[in-house]
């Protein structure tokens, strides 16, 4: 059985994609939180990471991309996985009796027009979906419910009182996964490779970032994501995260020899298949 840490307890959105990613069930090793992923990974190099990297509403988590480099785990895949959350509470109650809801901040902001809905309910930042179904089963919280997946509620043990409650159907994290060298080569055993991840420093002159846009052009690389991130210690000097879709693999990597004479450094994160999407 695969080994997978996640960010998050048992039932967290992490480790349902993973499943999924797999299509089969996985050992969950859960993290307090994603730097400790790593963590997990240099004690058991036989551990696969899996990190949420963007999410269709609240956007990309650009410190994700810059543990990837730090680490140097490369990305072995993607999955991108529909979120639908869930109002869970004790055994016995019922919505009225609701008077505080807790979850992670984003799947808070996630759902906000089903909490407009609540008449004077407390709404309580906590750092993790499931780990909030956990805590309010573990300490008995009445009056207390959580957002958070179904299978959390299962495994907690909680009453579903509402469904599907985010405000956008269309609402989906896309997951890295990712790990040492020859865990990724088993992953992608046999598997076609069409996208990658990269970051790259331009030098602080005019023009620079539109040089290495035009090569990839040339090459016909498209460009599906690209976000800048401040050097820190260099004021107002950026990398910039891009992820790239092609094709040709040779021919993409052609375009990154074309462009290291226009840039000042060059990291690949990855290259890995382009991931499939989860229907629920």
């Amino acid at each position: 059985m695969k080994k997978v840490a996640i960010q998050g307890g048992l039932g967290a959105y992490h480790g349902i994609a993973a499943e999924n990613f797999f299509e089969e069930e996985v050992e969950i090793v859960p993290c307090v939180t994603f730097r400790d992923i790593f963590t997990v990974i240099k004690k058991d190099p036989n551990t696969i990471g899996i990190m949420a990297i963007e999410n269709t509403i609240a956007g990309s988590l650009l410190p994700n991309y810059e543990l990837l480099k730090i680490n140097k785990l490369p990305i072995a895949g993607e999955y991108k996985q529909r979120i639908s959350h869930c109002l869970a509470a004790l055994p016995g109650q019922t919505i009225h009796d609701i008077k505080e809801v807790q979850s992670h901040p984003i799947a808070l902001m996630q759902c906000t027009e089903f909490l407009d809905t609540l008449s004077e309910v407390k709404v309580v930042e906590h750092e993790d979906t499931a780990l909030a179904a956990r805590d309010i089963a573990a300490n008995k919280t009445l009056g207390c419910a959580a957002i958070c997946s179904t299978k959390a509620a299962e495994i907690y043990g909680l009453n579903i009182l509402a469904r599907g409650i985010e405000t956008n159907k269309h609402n989906f994290t896309r997951f890295l996964i990712f790990g040492n060298p020859w865990i990724v080569e088993e992953i992608q055993k046999d598997e076609v490779l069409n996208k990658s991840s990269i970051v790259f420093t331009t030098p602080h002159n005019e023009g620079s970032l539109s040089k290495v846009l035009s090569v990839f052009s040339f090459y016909d690389i498209n460009l599906t994501k690209i976000q800048s991130l401040p050097i820190i210690g260099r004021e107002w000097e950026y990398q910039f995260y891009v992820d790239l879709k092609f094709s040709d693999l040779a021919r993409y990597r052609q375009s990154l020899d074309a462009i290291r004479p226009l840039i000042s450094e060059l990291k690949v994160l990855g290259d890995y298949p382009e991931g499939r999407q989860s229907e629920s």
